[in-house]
């Protein structure tokens, strides 16, 4: 068969081309040699098993001098050996005789000798004419080697090549043996079973002490590589996805994939394939274990554990040992029972080597908040799954509080706003080899998880195959492979690709009305006296609880009401029980006079602008008891559900942060405390972010894409370019100097209006140590509260007690001396079991 190559069509000719020998000849023989093309033409295609016309040398390569005189070397050592021996048989040998005497009886070592000789002479030859090279080349071994392929196909080349190396392996044992036991070759294969037998103890001996061996390194891994996954089989499971609370829409989508579990031929009879692998990613406490424990009890199948630490052992390869394990214990399961769960708690454990086990200082930005300046109570930004429009990370349950001197500065700020001053203090993960486990551990689960299933059983794998028999392909098995974790980013992008997990989840904070249905859920296990607007009043102050948080908050209030000697919880049970969990225990220490006004009427002057100022947060609690980290608190929740932060939001959330440092001064006649620190260093980030960012201040530019663009950049330009950078700098801290003046100016004058209801909470303060946000706006506007009578508070009489008070309290300060009255007394509220609040 020929081709050839004309000319292009305009005239442009191409280089010819020449002529292609085919191998696949339909009468056998072989085709007829093909020319040679002239030294730079072009070749064209190439039969298969063909090399490349290129590559083939006119000559052979030239060898060294060890290549030529080894074999000749070993072979005249091999000699000497045999008349060394033949001399050590017979001590009265002389080295001549024994020379004679093996040059007759070692002949064949001539002979190897001779045929190595002739060997490299071939060579000398073929290294200097090509011509004489090309005949042995192309005709004699190339002949050959075209006839075999032409005649056998490659599987029955192999048979016949593994036959000959074989044969001659046994020749050569005969030749030894015969030498050894002084007769023939053929007899000698005929003496060996013999010998073998013989030989029979002692070699059972070196397999004994050999397999002793193993099985004490087989032991030993065994044993480590025990532990850490438990089974549960169908009748051990009672959890119902009706025991999933606040996770309705999670839910749902998990049922599809027990439908596919239960019936797999409703979409593989329609060319799909059943999903394999889930995903639930979200917040701790959030129920992403309970929701696989309720597949588990849902399906009936069994419910294989993993443990978190299961795959961190002491000696590599121990975590490859347990993911083979477990998967063939899977294996068993699913083809005994028709299916099986898995499920990996903590997967980040075993799968890190994501992008957050990979970033620096400056990379991306990972999904938890490591450490925030001292002293925030830390809220979720707004939304209910706990993360916003904009991607921000999720933040904390309503429970964690951290704390730091006096009024730490952020506590009162906005979810949004707390997020922007805290987000260069994220804690970067990572590592040597980027995560848990041993090296080779998530490789195997990789494999496991995808790789091809070998055909089942010794017989149909080996027996079959020895028959000439195909083996019977796997079966399907039916593993659900659901995992969990709060760190997503940290999982491995090849562990996160469709076939091997196949959905992906996020099992966010609950909603208002799954918080509802939550609470309803653990209140209807206890004794109470709450009601339907109390719970749904409680759901709106704890936003961004999870389920564990709210069963914690739940069995807190039991243990307060059993400690008061009662069996019903009330709605003061409740709000202690929350008290604790978000602020922790107090740690008891009274602060002199002097300082308990100072922080009172600081936290008050918090809590006053945050009710005249701010409409999309409302105060939880506000507090001056000490705990381990701050002296005073004002904690605020989201009033609703909300994804976005606009321009009067960040705008009141600075009035509340400069609040006390206008406070101070205007109370304490100009002077000022180190405590409003924290809420300068607040106010000033959120203003710099308004005015160079978000475009809420006088311009509208953005200052990251002028240094994205290197506008004014250092370097970029020269002198120059530096002078344009401070220059930069320059008016924007002018422009966020501005604004801050004229926020402190508006926030001095709404304290001035409001001097007789910032004293009036601080005197609250200071004679309970801590309100409830219902009960701080009791005692603004003069009315009663749940905990708090604040009608007191509307008598002019008591607020000129007030205000004698607090002048003695600014003579102590300006002295240093104790405040020379008493603290004004009010009226206890009338004792109730439980205090209802207006919804």
């Amino acid at each position: 068969m020929i081709f050839r190559r004309g000319r292009r069509r305009g005239g442009a000719s191409r280089p010819k081309v020449s002529l292609v020998k085919m191998s696949l000849v339909e009468d056998g023989t072989e085709p007829p040699e093909a020319a040679e093309p002239p030294e730079g033409e072009g070749r064209g295609l190439r039969p298969p098993d063909d090399a490349p016309h290129g590559d083939m040398a006119a000559t052979r390569k030239k060898q060294s001098l060890w290549d030529r005189v080894r074999y000749v070397i070993l072979l005249t050592l091999l000699w000497f050996v045999l008349v060394w021996a033949a001399m050590a048989d017979n001590p009265l040998l002389p080295f001549s005789d024994a020379m004679r005497q093996q040059s007759t009886a070692a002949s064949w070592v001539f002979v190897l000798l001779g045929l190595e000789l002739v060997r490299q002479a071939h060579f000398f030859v073929s290294e200097r004419w090509a011509r004489y090279h090309r005949f042995w080349t192309h005709r004699v071994f190339g002949g050959f080697e075209r006839f075999t392929h032409r005649r056998f196909k490659p599987w029955t080349r192999f048979r016949v090549w593994r036959a000959v190396i074989w044969a001659f392996w046994i020749a050569v044992f005969a030749l030894v043996a015969s030498k050894i036991l002084d007769t023939s070759p053929v007899l000698a294969l005929f003496e060996a079973p013999a010998l073998l037998w013989k030989a029979l103890p002692f070699l059972l001996q070196i397999v004994f002490l050999f397999f002793v061996i193993i099985i004490q390194f087989v032991g030993l891994f065994w044993f480590l590589s025990r532990g850490g996954i438990d089974t549960y089989m169908p009748d051990d499971i009672t959890t119902r996805f009706s025991d999933v609370w606040g996770q309705d829409h999670v839910v749902d989508r998990v049922k599809e994939n027990i439908v596919f579990l239960e019936k797999p031929q409703e979409i593989e009879a329609k060319g799909g394939y059943v999903p394999g692998g889930i995903l639930l990613w979200g917040p701790p406490g959030t129920g992403k274990t309970l929701m696989a424990e309720a597949v588990a009890g849902e399906t009936g199948h069994p419910y294989v554990f993993v443990d978190p630490g299961a795959f961190v052992q002491m000696f590599m390869g121990i975590g490859v040992l347990k993911v083979k394990s477990l998967f063939r214990k899977l294996r068993k399961l699913a083809l005994r029972y028709g299916g099986v769960i898995v499920f990996f708690d903590e997967a980040d454990s075993l799968g890190r080597r994501g992008s957050l086990a990979q970033v620096g200082p400056g990379g991306g930005r990972p999904a938890g908040i490591g450490a925030l300046p001292s002293g925030t109570t830390v809220v979720a930004p707004s939304g209910t799954s706990g993360a916003s429009s904009s991607g921000r990370p999720g933040a904390l349950p309503f429970d964690r509080t951290d704390g730091a001197a006096i009024c730490h500065g952020m506590s009162y700020l906005s979810s949004d706003t707390r997020w922007q001053l805290a987000q260069d203090r994220f804690f970067m993960g990572g590592g040597m080899n980027g995560g848990g486990g041993d090296m080779g551990t998530l490789q195997a689960l990789l494999t496991e998880l995808s790789g091809l299933k070998k055909p089942r059983g010794f017989v149909n794998r080996y027996v079959r195959r020895l028959l000439g028999m195909k083996p019977k392909p796997p079966p399907k098995y039916r593993i659900l492979v659901m995992m969990a974790t709060n760190m997503p980013e940290a999982l491995d992008e090849a562990l996160l690709r469709p076939g091997r997990i196949d959905r992906i989840y996020k099992v966010g904070y609950p909603s208002k009305a799954g918080r509802v249905r939550t609470y309803e859920g653990y209140f209807s296990k206890v004794r109470h006296d709450l009601t339907g607007e109390e719970l749904d009043k409680l759901a709106t102050i704890t936003p961004y609880a999870t389920g564990a948080s709210i069963k914690d908050l739940v069995n807190e209030a039991l243990i307060t009401a059993i400690r008061d000697g009662r069996e019903v919880i009330t709605w003061g049970d409740v709000m202690k029980a929350k008290q604790l969990k978000s602020l922790g225990p107090p740690e008891g220490v009274e602060y002199h006079d002097r300082e308990r006004h100072a922080t009172a009427v600081h936290e008050a002057c918090h809590a006053v602008v945050a009710i005249r100022a701010r409409r999309h947060l409302e105060i939880d609690i506000a507090t001056i008891e000490k705990g381990a980290e701050y002296l005073g608190m004002v904690a605020s929740i989201p009033v609703e559900d909300q994804f976005t932060q606009w321009r009067s939001e960040y705008q009141a959330d600075i009035l509340v942060s400069l609040a006390s440092l206008a406070g101070e001064r205007m109370f304490f006649g100009g002077d000022s405390s180190s405590g409003v620190s924290g809420d300068l260093e607040s106010a000033t980030r959120v203003a710099s972010l308004m005015e160079g960012y978000w475009g809420m201040g006088s311009t509208i530019s953005s200052h990251a894409i002028s240094n994205q663009l290197g506008m004014g950049t250092p370097g970029a330009g020269g002198k120059g370019a530096k002078e344009a950078e401070k220059e930069m700098r320059r008016a924007l801290a002018d422009r966020i100097e501005d604004q801050l003046t004229a926020l402190l100016k508006q926030v001095e004058r709404m304290l001035e209006e409001d001097r007789a209801a910032v004293l009036a909470v601080a005197h609250a303060l200071e004679t309970h140590k801590t309100l409830q946000g219902e009960d701080v706006l009791a005692v603004i506007d003069g009315r009663e509260g749940p905990l708090v009578d604040g009608r007191i508070y509307a008598d002019p009489a008591f607020r000129r007690e007030l205000e004698a008070y607090h002048q003695a309290a600014l003579a102590a300060h300006g002295g240093r001396t104790p405040v020379q009255l008493t603290l004004p007394a009010s009226p206890e509220p009338p004792v109730r079991d439980s205090a209802r609040t207006s919804s």
